[in-house]
């Protein structure tokens, strides 16, 4: 796949998931967003406040398919999503991992 696909599909991705944190973390909308590329590899990263787990949604539920088109992304671009809580206990950071054309895991 082309680069310029890739980088659709990073947008993409950033913007479902501010528009998660924005959503579902209405306690606390704040979301904190951080890219991080090396030789081989993009990361995106979104984090909230909002402690309650974020799960990607099966062929029956409707809830959790914008975070199902995520994790489909980031496959297509040889990548994984993992979902961690925040130090400290407070919110989830959800990590979406890109392999850069021409790089390796």
């Amino acid at each position: 796949m082309s680069t310029s696909a890739m980088f659709g599909a990073v947008l993409l991705v950033v913007s479902e998931l501010v528009t998660n944190a924005v959503r579902h973390a209405q306690r606390s909308p704040d979301a904190e967003v951080t890219l991080h590329m090396s030789d081989h590899m993009l990361v995106v990263a979104v984090a909230d406040l909002d402690p309650r787990p974020v799960m990607l949604a099966d062929a029956a539920r409707t809830a959790g398919q914008g975070l199902r088109t995520v994790a489909d992304l980031a496959r297509t671009f040889g990548g994984d999503v993992r979902i961690e809580p925040s130090a400290g206990g407070r919110g989830k950071t959800v990590i979406v991992r890109f392999i850069l054309p021409g790089g390796t895991s």
